[in-house]
């Protein structure tokens, strides 16, 4: 797969006023508020989502956050990670995402869903009830670069090792959600990216 950052369309995605979907620790709807106030202080919990996106060769793509974000801005994650807006499911937005921020059409597959809390600093917090979407593209990546400063490839073992000797490096929710994939869900990445059932 190539990657390329020029190729990144500049459009702005994502909003400080766009409406969460604030939820309870059962992900019943509570209601909505805007993005930037629902990261305000230790954060109101609210719908999330991560998706890994592997190529046909089992590297998946990892992203490092652009400088300017307000959380962990400059640290590497996972491929995508944002929030479902008003009226939208979370596969429908995971979708949506997968195409704002990387310019790649996948289909998405639902491994698990998860809360957690990460505290960063005075500046504000994610308090989110995350679902984990696993895809598969050999599509060009295409960073949108008000979301991306970098991004890479990267083998699976390379990542367990690198998460082991420089976590300071990575977001807080990359270091929960992929321990949990390698443990209880491998069986279902293997089964949609080829060249890790053939390691």
């Amino acid at each position: 797969m190539s990657t390329n950052m020029n190729a990144g369309a500049a459009e702005v995605v994502s909003f400080d006023d766009e409406p969460l979907i604030l939820v309870d620790s059962d992900d019943n709807v509570l209601g909505h508020m805007p993005k930037a106030e629902a990261h305000k202080g230790e954060g109101v919990l609210h719908r999330a989502f991560s998706i890994f996106l592997f190529n046909s060769d089992g590297e998946v793509l990892m992203q490092q956050r652009a400088d300017a974000k307000q959380l962990w801005g400059g640290f590497w994650s996972n491929s995508v990670c944002s929030h479902p807006r008003r009226g939208e499911t979370v596969p429908e937005a995971a979708q949506r995402r997968l195409r704002e921020e990387i310019g790649v059409e996948a289909d998405v597959t639902y491994l698990y869903k998860f809360e957690y809390h990460a505290q960063f600093g005075e500046i504000g917090a994610e308090h989110e009830m995350c679902s984990v979407f696993v895809a598969c593209s050999d599509a060009a990546v295409a960073g949108n670069p008000n979301e991306i400063a970098d991004f890479s490839f990267m083998a699976p073992d390379m990542l367990d090792a690198e998460l082991a000797a420089h976590p300071d490096r990575y977001t807080p929710w990359l270091k929960l959600e992929w321990p949990r994939i390698r443990e209880a869900h491998w069986a279902t990445v293997e089964r949609l990216t080829p060249g890790n059932a053939a390691r």
